[in-house]
């Protein structure tokens, strides 16, 4: 049986998050007969099978169980085993509202064919750690600048957090590349949106994220991978500004650059500018209680640490000084000419 919309949802290692977010697509205002959720369990310590083979879904829920291969690898075989028109993906550490997935479909029969939702932080970002109430702000910022043009979303903040496609599309493009273990959800939209997609923000295509992210080191590490795969992604869309990693060299604060370049310059002494500015901006946040001035600077002191780190990545992948410095010419004197 083919249903309009098929939800697709990656889960590793987190059982009883799905399992909320299972209960919350069996509450939708979309009919349960016109929706499949496909769940695909990425190698869990404690597999899901168990416990999900005995739920009673009012939808048709399928499960998909493989050797651990990452995200992009789950949510392809989740979109092979998919038989919706439209395909909704959501991470297993979502938690939606009942019209979740009608506001996805309402922007689809509007002629709409990839659509972002909007990512929101839960109640208790405040106890979070630092580095996720950095990630919080930059979607809040996502949120403010395209409420007012929610058309002006471009290929490359596809996040599959919260995200819908047409599957006839996805497999036109031939889906997710399997050798970008970063950012492969942004490529994925680079290919769409080159395809000629039609790109749109839905604000009430809502998701909560309740990140259980807590190693500072893993979050550091995945900052420096960004950048490495980033990279890549330029060089397999070399006619794509905005997919160029030096595209947010001038998007940043321009008193950070010579640091941003100084990673570049020496790894070493980036990984050590990194991890003082994160130090620095963690001191800084302990007194965001007696004014908020502190936390805004703190949460500028993890955005220097996320440059520096993803710039380090950047010159990893460029090779050596040379070829990075060569990248950054090439990618200023691109935009300049493109204003002209």
């Amino acid at each position: 049986m083919a249903f309009r919309v098929s939800v697709v949802i990656s889960t590793f290692n987190r059982l009883p998050l799905l399992q909320e977010l299972l209960d919350a697509l069996g509450k939708q205002t979309l009919g349960a007969d016109r929706f499949e959720v496909v769940v695909v369990d990425d190698g869990s310590r404690e597999p899901v099978e168990p416990v999900l083979s005995k739920r009673r879904d009012p939808f048709p829920l399928k499960l998909v169980t493989q050797a651990n291969a990452g995200a992009a690898a789950a949510r392809h075989a989740g979109l092979m085993k998919a038989s919706g028109e439209v395909v909704v993906i959501t991470d297993d550490d979502m938690l939606i509202p009942p019209e979740f997935l009608s506001e996805h479909l309402a922007a689809h029969e509007a002629g709409h064919t990839l659509v972002l939702g909007q990512i929101t932080a839960d109640q208790t970002l405040e106890e979070k750690p630092l580095f996720e109430r950095f990630h919080a702000e930059q979607l809040a910022r996502f949120v403010a600048r395209f409420r007012e043009q929610p058309t002006a979303v471009r290929g490359v903040m596809v996040c599959t957090g919260n995200v819908s496609f047409r599957r006839e599309d996805y497999l036109a493009v031939g889906g997710f590349d399997p050798t970008l273990n970063r950012s492969e959800d942004r490529e994925l939209g680079v290919r769409l949106q080159k395809a000629g997609a039609k790109l749109y923000f839905a604000e009430r295509a809502r998701t909560t994220h309740r990140s259980d992210h807590t190693d500072l080191s893993v979050w550091l590490r995945r900052n420096y991978n960004y950048g490495v795969y980033d990279s890549r992604i330029h060089h397999k869309h070399p006619d794509r500004l905005d997919a160029d990693p030096w595209h947010f060299f001038f998007l940043v604060n321009p008193l950070s650059r010579g640091l941003l370049l100084a990673a570049v310059a020496s790894p070493p002494v980036g990984r050590l500018l990194s991890r003082a500015a994160y130090k620095t901006a963690e001191t800084v946040d302990k007194a965001r209680t007696l004014h908020p001035a502190f936390g805004r600077v703190a949460i500028a002191g993890a955005t220097l640490t996320y440059g520096l780190e993803y710039f380090r990545g950047v010159r990893e992948e460029a090779g050596s000084l040379g070829s990075a410095l060569r990248d950054l010419g090439t990618h200023s004197w691109k935009a300049l000419t493109a204003k002209r």
